[in-house]
């Protein structure tokens, strides 16, 4: 299993573990080339909990990156994706202020379209450069369970040969890090061809939500 490496982003992470420290010292990450055309950097955040330093997190939900919304207000998951995300939390009876959401890449990788910024997938060296934040975020956090939102979040940790629509909904084991289950980002879900596939897709994620929900569950039984 590939471990979380220390390149790139390295040299901005600093060596107090508090979230605190690690939001303000982000802003100043040049670890790759994505902060030139962001507006900011996008933190992970616990919104019960935002200026503790190392909350107890039962689960720590990771996306690819920011979007357009997330980039221009500094905080992940509050775009159309995030609100369909606390949509399915609600459907899995997880209390989404009690999640701490964050993002393999914290910049927000686009490409102009008229007027419009356009997401773009994130490459594997942006994707590797940015990981020592993600691990900084693990080390400070402790979450008991992972939930990789995507194959980007999904392979970033289990490695490239992850397939999502073989093994979503299943916990995975990868060394040093905590148990993993991943399932479809929401963004899967709105960019659905067909009503049918928007339902489907939507089904399979709060179903994959629910499994997590109850692995916590028994883990604390």
């Amino acid at each position: 299993m590939p471990k979380i490496a220390t390149e790139g982003a390295a040299p901005f992470v600093p060596e107090g573990r508090s979230l605190p420290v690690l939001r303000e010292a982000v802003q100043h990450c040049q670890g790759c080339d994505l902060y030139r055309h962001a507006t900011q950097a996008v933190f992970g955040e616990l919104e019960t909990h935002q200026n503790a330093t190392r909350p107890k997190v039962a689960m720590m939900m990771i996306g690819e990156q920011p979007g357009d919304q997330e980039d221009r207000q500094g905080r992940p998951f509050v775009g159309p994706a995030g609100k369909l995300l606390d949509q399915c939390l609600d459907e899995a009876q997880i209390d989404r202020h009690a999640v701490y959401v964050t993002n393999t890449v914290k910049h927000f990788k686009w490409e102009p379209r008229g007027k419009l910024r356009i997401h773009k997938k994130p490459g594997m060296q942006e994707i590797r450069a940015c990981r020592p934040w993600l691990r900084a975020e693990l080390e400070t956090v402790h979450p008991q369970l992972i939930v990789c939102l995507g194959a980007v979040a999904a392979q970033s940790l289990l490695g490239s040969k992850f397939k999502l629509t073989q093994a979503h909904g299943e916990i995975e084991r990868a060394e040093g890090l905590p148990p993993i289950i991943a399932t479809l980002h929401p963004s899967a879900v709105l960019r659905a061809q067909t009503d049918e596939d928007r339902h489907r897709n939507r089904e399979i994620l709060v179903e994959d939500l629910k499994q997590a929900a109850a692995y916590l569950h028994h883990a604390r039984s």
